[in-house]
């Protein structure tokens, strides 16, 4: 069950967004996120300026979160409420009717992919995300996931584009089917529990 939709979703909160792994989401893990990438694409140097525009993705997708998925309006997320919001906003939908903000942090999640700044996510620059995230013991797993992502387009053109990673970021978390090629693109995912 570790491409099912539900462990998908899961993925993205634990993996991505829970930033300081206390289980839930808070303005907190936003701002953490936001200083994380300016410095990622910094390669470790600090741009103020670049940073405030983190920041302002981060916290505009921090108040879109807690709008679509703060239940109970106690300033926290859960992976329940996270997960109903998701259910609601991305299930069935493309990239294009996902929410601004979340829109925004896909496109920002590419520009920290894509290393060289060339366009497109090769296999190298999969693979180091990949391994700056979760653990992996074999590069055969890391090649595998990234060769079931890809279509003919997309090697041809030596990997994924920003439009194609947003068409499967948004089935990646809008399309429940566990064997689509989105279940893979951020690596091989082992079930959470």
């Amino acid at each position: 069950m570790a491409y099912s939709w539900d462990n998908r979703v899961s993925f993205i909160v634990k993996f991505l967004y829970d930033i300081d792994n206390n289980g839930i989401l808070d303005q907190h893990d936003f701002e953490c996120m936001a200083l994380k990438m300016t410095l990622i694409e910094g390669k470790g140097e600090f741009h103020g300026s670049r940073y405030q525009e983190n920041l302002h993705i981060m916290l505009s997708l921090w108040e879109e979160i807690t709008e679509l998925a703060d239940f109970n309006k106690d300033g926290i997320v859960t992976i329940e409420e996270f997960k109903k919001a998701v259910q609601r906003c991305c299930v069935g939908r493309s990239y294009r009717d996902f929410p601004q903000a979340m829109k925004m942090f896909i496109d920002s999640h590419f520009k920290l992919v894509d290393l060289n700044d060339d366009g497109v996510i090769a296999a190298e620059e999969y693979r180091y995300n990949c391994v700056t995230r979760i653990p992996v013991d074999n590069i055969d797993t890391l090649d595998e996931a990234y060769q079931n992502l890809l279509n003919d387009d997309d090697r041809r053109r030596g990997g994924l584009t920003l439009s194609r990673y947003q068409e499967l970021y948004a089935q990646f978390l809008g399309n429940p089917d566990e064997t689509c090629p989105a279940v893979h693109l951020f690596g091989p995912l082992h079930e959470l529990c």
